[in-house]
């Protein structure tokens, strides 16, 4: 019994680290073996929430770069805790998810059958977007796939984050089952040829779906943009040296811009300071992140600049807050801890209309919720304008961000650019490829060019919506058997009848 108990706890701990190394964006090659040993364990609440802490704990490990926070007022000695808490908090939180969605393995009908797997899937799918769009969420299991498996990712365009998230679990379901049932040679070898050839096909799929939706649309007008990238360290943006550089670094900027042929330049979030009074006059319009008062409480937003006009022509609010950085629980102890203060969420909508062709608006964290950004692409949007500061985070987090902006391009078919402090500063065709990106943590102007786009893909149209249906109907079918087993009934007994007397 104890040997099993270990062996549990081992494929748990095994699962859980190459999860975490997935979730940092190798892909479906380490995601599948890594639910395939969280399925082996999934009966187990203590070993599933082991699965889903160590995943957490590898993944989420740029939240320890949040040290030192001395800057923000928090004793030195205190610092390095405090960051440690917030990394143990989602840490927990994947512990509880997991632990409850084994709960959910034991008390299902069917267990072990292909049923019970395709409904404990959709719940997980459906799961990470619910999750998505709260404030303790980031990166999940369907965010995984970009850069290292484009194709797969193509899948999006019909299922979204969601149908990407399913799908690998449900996979993973398989491969599981094929190596635990598997009793002969003969036998491997044709589960092993039927899952070569589902991978295959599924691949096919998802760059079919690439190549058959992404058209230019030449009736529009091409964009000529400058992205700013200032490299300014969080740190020491409100030192008094850097408040006097900045004028002359956006100057430098904007003259960059003209001097490309850029109609407009867009600066990262939160660049511009609240006084913009002592800004000069700009060669060419300007959208910075900054921030606002409204009724008395402050916003973070995207603003536009034109001319030597302080009024924005055209804002748009930040909606999903930050934890910490822009938003603290109301408990004890907690307050003033915000980097800014604490800050109030605009509207929900991420559709801009700021006078030229309309855009879908993600600032930095926001570019984890695919289903706000889809809801703007049906609502008219065009081309999808991220804005961040990533700043004092390690690349791991851009090499993220930039995953789910490639994401975000393919559910929609729309073009992408990101403008960040720190990076990365890039631009994403519908395709989900990136064709130009400046350098990490180096100051820089890029110019580029996007095309805009009226295309929709089917996740625009629907979103979640079909697998919500498709999780009714297997739950249905479930519980209408009451056994997703794949397995032969149990024969009736019958009464046997004596052989005949031989003679």
């Amino acid at each position: 019994m104890g040997n099993d108990r270990s062996q549990i706890l081992l494929r748990a701990l095994l699962g859980g680290v190459l999860a975490g190394t997935g979730l940092s964006l190798s892909g479906l090659w380490w995601m599948l073996p890594a639910l395939a040993l969280l399925w082996s364990v999934a009966f187990n609440p203590l070993a599933a929430a082991l699965w889903g802490g160590l995943a957490v704990a590898i993944s989420h490990r740029w939240l320890l770069a949040l040290h030192p926070l001395t800057w923000l007022g928090v004793p030195e000695l205190l610092s390095l805790p405090l960051a440690a808490a917030v990394w143990l908090g989602c840490v927990l939180a994947a512990v509880l998810l997991l632990s409850g969605w084994s709960l959910l393995v034991r008390l299902l009908p069917g267990r072990g059958g292909a049923m019970q797997a395709l409904v404990l899937s959709l719940i997980w799918g459906l799961g990470e977007t619910l999750l998505s769009r709260g404030p303790l969420f980031w990166i999940g299991v369907g965010g995984s796939v970009f850069p290292a498996d484009p194709a797969l990712g193509g899948l999006s365009r019909w299922c979204g984050a969601g149908g990407l998230a399913a799908l690998q679990v449900f996979l993973g379901w398989c491969l599981w089952t094929q190596v635990a049932s598997a009793d002969c040679d003969n036998k491997r070898l044709r589960l092993l040829g039927a899952g070569v050839l589902g991978l295959v096909v599924l691949h096919a799929l998802g760059a079919a779906a690439l190549v058959g939706i992404d058209r230019p649309d030449v009736s529009r007008n091409p964009l000529n943009l400058a992205l700013w990238q200032p490299a300014i360290p969080t740190r020491e943006k409100f030192s008094a040296e850097r408040q006097r550089q900045f004028p002359r670094l956006l100057r430098a900027a904007l003259t960059r811009a003209e001097a490309d042929g850029a109609d407009l330049l867009i600066a990262p979030e939160g660049t511009l300071p609240l006084d913009r009074g002592n800004l000069l006059a700009e060669p060419v319009p300007l959208i910075s992140g900054g921030f606002r008062w409204v009724t008395g409480r402050q916003r973070s937003a995207l603003l536009l600049l034109q001319g030597d006009d302080a009024t924005p022509a055209a804002v748009i609010d930040k909606h999903r807050l930050v934890p910490l950085g822009e938003w603290t629980p109301a408990l004890p102890g907690l307050a003033g801890l915000s980097a800014v203060g604490g800050l109030e969420p605009g509207g929900a909508s991420r559709l801009w209309r700021w006078g030229g062709p309309p855009a879908q608006v993600a600032i930095c964290y926001e570019i984890s919720n695919g289903t706000a950004l889809a809801r703007a692409a049906a609502g008219g949007g065009q081309w999808i304008l991220t804005a961040a500061n990533l700043d004092p985070y390690p690349l791991l987090l851009q090499h993220q961000f930039l995953a789910l902006a490639q994401l975000r391009s393919v559910e929609t078919a729309r073009p992408l650019v990101s403008a960040a402090n720190t990076g990365p500063t890039a631009a994403i065709n519908a395709h989900g490829q990136v064709t130009s990106r400046l350098t990490a943590m180096r100051p820089g102007v890029l110019t580029v060019q996007v095309q805009p786009s009226t295309v929709m893909t089917t996740y625009s149209r629907l979103r979640e919506w079909p697998l919500v249906g498709l999780l009714l109907i297997a739950a249905a079918t479930l519980f209408k058997s009451r056994s997703g087993l794949v397995l032969p009934p149990e024969p009736r007994h019958r009464r046997r009848t004596p052989p005949p007397v031989q003679e």
